[in-house]
């Protein structure tokens, strides 16, 4: 793309260049480009954009001194170049430049302003006091591509109903697995979108987590009828708001379905165990079906995953799939027990935490696990695989 090299320019970072391209794409739509300040203004007060449910205004407002002083200077018609990493990524051609409030903006997006909130710290790094409106265009090819994908995939085995399901998967267990299979039974075809945070844990990166997710559809599903897609989880999917935007980005993905669960972001604010989707009671405009799903736990007397719905036994006889304290468990350099996730799974996550923690390992290898009796170069995750398969031997209690 050629730009000006005589235009002001704006300094932005990539997460606002992937929200500004999610928009583009139409993957927000109604939304489809910056809000001056009387839209902006609508939206906050009636919490609807042309008769569809939004929760806050969609605005640009970059913080910094060079941006300010560009910001105040722009005349109406005037382009301003976009810059990230030093790239020129896009231009806007200013409409518009009206002040904002910052702590407001904090409260529309995450629901407060307190400043130990980490969404609200790092926001507060990127938020500044002017807001720019007007046409924009950026180069962010990525959002374009993962619609092919999707459209590929439902014209290659003519999907009558594609199902959407949204997953960190940190990492990904036995529960994640029931609901994705639950979900691929009502379905033609499943999208799953691996969450893709621009703040993530370093502890279990985005690659990782895809390559575990791979690993179980490709050997444990028809690979065919599922599709795994990244989504770039920027500011705006944050606190109360992220069911709705979930909901909508699914939607202009072409997905028929969202299917949620019950201890999904944001849906606890509003969960009602006499009324499950009472979140979604005062949506408008929404053309997709929102399912809820339950909570899936292990009993250990039906010796099986299932639903608080249909066991009857009490919450005392279940394993729960707690995320956090399953990962507290591989950070540790656990392995957990393959009720909880799959051994193969659960490999990948060790052998990336801890490379390289056996001096000897051929040789614990060979002394402990059975095999051909042929000398094999054997792996960190080859040796937690059989390990796990001797946590599993009953003969012996």
């Amino acid at each position: 793309m050629a730009f000006s090299r005589k235009s002001k320019t704006l300094y932005i970072d990539r997460e606002a260049l992937a929200t500004l391209a999610l928009v583009q794409e139409g993957l927000l739509r109604p939304v489809d480009g910056l809000m001056d300040q009387k839209t902006a203004q609508e939206v906050n007060r009636t919490k609807t954009y042309k008769g569809h449910s939004f929760p806050f205004p969609f605005i640009l407002a970059p913080r910094g001194r060079r941006n300010e002083e560009v910001l105040t200077s722009l005349k109406p018609g005037e382009r301003v170049t976009l810059v990230v990493d030093d790239k020129e990524v896009g231009w806007i051609e200013t409409k518009e430049v009206f002040p904002i409030d910052p702590q407001q903006r904090l409260q529309e997006i995450y629901g407060t302003q307190n400043p130990s909130h980490p969404g609200v710290q790092a926001t507060m790094k990127r938020l500044g006091r002017y807001a720019i409106a007007g046409k924009y265009h950026v180069e962010y090819p990525k959002y374009g591509k993962i619609k092919e994908q999707v459209l590929t995939a439902k014209n290659r085995i003519g999907a009558a109903k594609t199902s959407a399901l949204m997953m960190a998967a940190r990492p990904l267990h036995r529960a994640h697995e029931r609901l994705i299979r639950t979900t691929l039974d009502e379905s033609d075809l499943v999208v799953i979108f691996l969450l893709k945070p621009y703040r993530e844990d370093p502890t279990l990166p985005y690659e990782l987590r895809y390559r575990s997710m791979d690993y179980f559809v490709k050997n444990y599903l028809p690979a065919n009828r599922v599709i795994i897609v990244p989504l770039e989880y920027t500011y705006i999917f944050a606190g109360y708001n992220e069911v709705i935007l979930d909901a909508l980005v699914a939607e202009n993905f072409g997905c028929d379905e969202l299917v949620i669960g019950q201890n999904h972001a944001g849906l606890g604010s509003f969960y009602d165990k006499n009324r499950i989707q009472s979140v979604f009671d005062h949506l408008e405009g929404f053309n997709i079906a929102i399912h809820t799903a339950p909570e899936y736990a292990y009993c250990d007397i039906c010796r099986t995953l299932v639903s608080n719905k249909t066991c009857p036994h009490g919450e005392h006889h279940h394993i729960s799939y707690h995320a956090d304290s399953i990962l507290e468990l591989l950070k540790r350099g656990l392995l957990p027990p393959a009720v909880l996730v799959r051994g193969e799974i659960s490999a990948m996550i060790l052998a990336h935490l801890f490379p390289n923690r056996f001096e000897n390992l051929e040789k614990i290898y060979y002394d402990l696990m059975p095999g051909s009796g042929l000398l094999e170069s054997q792996s960190e995750e080859d040796f937690y695989i059989k390990l796990m398969k001797l946590y599993q031997t009953t003969s012996l209690k």
